[in-house]
């Protein structure tokens, strides 16, 4: 179960490239052109490295794509359909057309001259995000198959959720309640009561509306919870489109795994509205994290949560 976002990646090129030979003839087209083009080829790839014969497509949901990944990758594991999944995102955005498309759309930072302070989650003087690249993937397996070959297991996956804000293009609905419902979806999908919640991992990419509409969906439904520490792992990373919900997961479950939530880098000047005894600050915090959640979404209002705990 793989994503990644457009042809923000070897795809473009190979696009590209095929448009060029085109203005010559049909026959100085890579005869691969088409295949290689398409966003289902990196699984099927793999596939064929493994030689896994089970469930096999991608998924293209924006920057919410990797986690809607996880999620079908573990519905189908659920369903009997496979007994181990490898699920994730990849994406390298960073071609003309990915920074001039997010340029164009004013989405990215214009922190030019100080670039390490650019991407900055919940600060007053955050002015869009940072552009990252890379992957992140699981192995998702079912319990007993996993105990049989005495596999390491780093984290229980429990569950999670898909919604949609049907409301715009690339703005978050303005009171939040396609993130809200997405939670609380999230929740009852793995049979978590939100006071277990103690770690949230933010979509939070630096931009003005998308940080405080998420912030105020986590306390919405979490408030109540004076143990919950929420952060950005883009602050850390930038933003990595497609592949941004694969890195998250990792952070969780190695949050999950190590008993530290990574800081929040350069939040210097949080914003008013925001409680900065439930953002983790400058440093790494120690924590026993519970129930970690992670957020990812994506242009045209895809929302989606997942939740992984420790297993015991």
């Amino acid at each position: 179960m793989w994503g990644s976002h457009w042809l923000c990646d070897g795809r473009h090129e190979v696009f590209n490239d095929a448009i060029e030979a085109l203005r010559v003839s049909y026959r100085k087209m890579n005869p691969f052109c088409v295949p290689f083009a398409t966003t289902n080829m990196g699984s099927a790839i793999l596939a064929m490295d493994l030689g896994w014969m089970g469930p096999n497509y991608s998924i293209s949901t924006a920057c919410a794509t990797s986690n809607f990944c996880i999620l079908n990758a573990a519905n189908h594991i659920r369903r009997g359909e496979a007994d181990v999944m490898l699920c994730g995102g990849s994406d390298a955005p960073l071609i003309p057309i990915g920074l001039g498309g997010f340029v164009a759309c004013r989405a990215l930072s214009q922190r030019n001259s100080d670039p390490t302070k650019a991407s900055r989650p919940w600060d007053m003087d955050r002015d869009g995000f940072v552009m990252g690249e890379g992957a992140g993937v699981l192995v998702l397996e079912e319990l007993e198959h996993a105990k049989q070959r005495g596999a390491t297991i780093y984290a229980e996956f429990l569950g999670g959720s898909f919604t949609c804000d049907a409301y715009h293009m690339t703005e978050p609905h303005p009171e939040g309640t396609g993130i809200t419902l997405c939670i609380e979806k999230a929740l009852a999908d793995s049979g978590v009561a939100r006071e277990e919640i103690n770690y949230v991992n933010a979509h939070a990419t630096s931009t003005q509306s998308g940080d405080l509409k998420e912030y105020e969906a986590i306390v919405r439904c979490f408030g109540q919870n004076p143990q919950l520490r929420v952060n950005s792992t883009k602050s850390m990373t930038g933003h990595l489109i497609g592949a941004a919900g694969g890195i998250e997961a990792v952070a969780c479950i190695q949050a999950i795994r190590t008993g530290w939530v990574h800081p929040n880098l350069n939040l210097e000047n949080p914003e008013k509205v925001v409680d900065v005894g439930v953002l983790v600050g400058a440093e790494k915090e120690r924590c026993e994290v519970k129930v970690a959640l992670s957020n990812s979404f994506g242009f045209g209002g895809h929302n989606s949560s997942i939740l992984f705990a420790p297993f015991k």
